[in-house]
């Protein structure tokens, strides 16, 4: 009882904090980026650690909000080494000296779920030990309660009003645990590790499993120097184009290829030690599925295609309304989106603007995204930094082109006068097939009561007879494929006519007898 008595002291005496912290910055009289950092930083490292998360919440903040809280990178104040020993030792359960035949009492850095330190193990091997802040689950899990209950009180959401700020903390805080959690990290570590194993250019610290447990992660030390040392790169015989060629083509590939990407590819992540580029924390890592980064595919091929109907399919399929569907606009908004990129070969594009660019448009629609998404989203624009800052002439969008070697992604000029009409043939074929699934889809959309035709011509019974006259000749067209591909496969078949089997006759004459009523004999009729 009297415990309980003193968590509820504790809470009451914390939530009071946030409440005067609030008070302090003014909220109810609205809030920039700016006020929402410095509110953060005044509230402490569990706050820090969920603005650095939310920063790559895209779909949830506004664009400048989340530039503002990428700059929640400060340094916390560290641990006590005694603290630090008592934590290790806890979790090893034996002396630290056990352990390691020298541990550096001052931190190599620190931060709001964890500090480093560098230490050699009994064994000889020069490590980092990444440990835990003591009690940090309890007390983020704490603050984060206490926040859902000062923002309802303030009756405040950072995205004004337009979002479940209860919803997004709950987020946050799932993504938050699993970064507490140090076996996760050491999972994802091993992961990357083995998916670059064949990049001669790439390394990874070593981890070692049997010292790391949920509250104590130990890993090779990787000197080298920082990817942002430009001077001591050069000055080591480094060619910073070469490097940054590299850095964009192996980051193209943790997303297009294996669906495994660094989230926070920042320079402090990044360093090159014996001509190989090394990526470290791997706390927070985005993923894609198989048919995610298809999508993505498809939404770029779109953009740059200026194809509404292929960029409306991607954004359909990655996400999903949140509430009642408008098409229309989400069609207006996508016009708009191909209007701002004009001609421009896929090769030229910006990739992490255009990534931006649809999910804003997602978002603007509320079209729910995943977090692998809006993860992507933030890293590319990251790496894209860190590239041009490397090697300005390097565009990560001629990468993606380089690494798909497709047809789709080569810089072809789709509007130039020269592949028009080839272009114009091309899309017809593709569409012409769709025609099923887009009046399935607009059944559908009626029977939910979401259709809002806006035609300003009567067409009454005309539409409808011409809507099943086309059904009747793509069932026609796709009835007659099947009886020629099925002819074929049975041409070596008996009885035989001239070497021929009167199966083949059959079907293809069958399919031409289909293919003649649906399109001759029909038209023939109306006239």
């Amino acid at each position: 009882m009297p415990a309980r008595t003193a968590n509820r002291t504790e809470n009451r005496q914390r939530l009071m904090e946030i409440m005067e912290v609030m008070r302090r910055h003014e909220i109810s009289r609205g809030i920039t980026p700016e006020k929402l950092c410095a509110i953060i930083e005044d509230l402490g490292p569990t706050f820090i650690k969920l603005g650095q998360i939310l920063s790559m919440r895209s779909d949830i903040l506004p664009k400048n909000y989340c530039e503002a809280l990428t700059k929640l990178r400060s340094s916390v104040a560290p641990m006590p080494f005694e603290q630090v020993a008592s934590i290790v030792e806890a979790s090893y359960g034996r002396p630290l000296n056990e352990v390691f035949s020298s541990f550096d009492e001052t931190a190599l850095g620190s931060a709001s779920i964890a500090q480093a330190h560098a230490a050699v193990l009994q064994t000889g091997e020069r490590v980092v030990v990444k440990v835990q802040r003591e009690g940090i689950h309890d007390v983020m899990s704490r603050d984060i309660m206490l926040l859902k209950q000062a923002c309802k009180v303030l009756k405040y959401t950072p995205a004004s009003g337009l979002v479940d700020f209860n919803q997004v903390l709950d987020e946050m805080w799932v993504v938050a645990q699993e970064e507490m959690n140090f076996q996760t990290e050491a999972a994802n570590l091993e992961k990357f590790r083995r998916l670059n194993g064949d990049v001669a250019f790439v390394a990874s610290p070593a981890l070692y499993r049997e010292y790391t447990t949920t509250h104590v992660l130990v890993m090779e030390r990787i000197d080298g120097y920082g990817i942002d040392d430009k001077a001591a790169l050069s000055a080591a015989g480094y060619d910073l184009s070469e490097i940054g060629a590299k850095l964009a083509d192996n980051y193209i590939r943790q997303i297009m290829e294996d669906g495994f990407f660094h989230a926070d590819p920042h320079p402090g992540n990044i360093r090159v030690r014996d001509g190989k580029i090394v990526w470290l924390d791997m706390g927070m890592m985005g993923t894609l599925d198989e048919r995610q980064r298809g999508l993505i595919g498809k939404a770029i091929t779109g953009v740059a295609r200026g194809d509404i109907n292929l960029c409306r399919d991607a954004v359909l399929g990655l996400g999903e309304f949140r509430g009642k569907a408008d098409k229309r606009q989400l069609y207006r908004d996508i016009e708009d989106l191909l209007e701002k990129y004009g001609s421009a070969d896929l090769g030229s594009m910006d990739l992490a603007r255009v990534c931006e660019d649809l999910t804003e448009v997602m978002k603007t629609n509320g079209i729910a995204m995943p977090g692998g998404l809006t993860m992507l989203a933030r890293g590319l624009a990251t790496i894209e930094g860190v590239i041009a800052d490397l090697s300005p002439e390097i565009n990560v969008m001629s990468v993606v082109t380089a690494r798909l070697g497709s047809d789709l992604f080569k810089n072809i000029d789709w509007r130039t006068e020269l592949t028009q009409d080839a272009r114009a043939v091309y899309e017809s074929a593709h569409k012409s097939l769709e025609i099923p699934s887009l009046l399935a889809d607009m059944m559908r959309t009626i029977l939910k009561g979401e259709a809002n035709v806006g035609l300003e011509h009567h067409a009454g019974s005309d539409m409808a007879a011409l809507a099943r006259e086309i059904t009747l000749k793509v069932c026609a067209a796709i009835v007659s494929a099947a009886l020629l591909i099925f002819g074929g496969l049975l041409r070596g078949a008996s009885p035989m006519a001239g070497g021929v089997s009167w199966y083949t006759i059959g079907c293809f004459a069958l399919a031409m007898g289909v293919l003649g009523w649906a399109f001759v004999w029909r038209e023939h009729k109306k006239k």
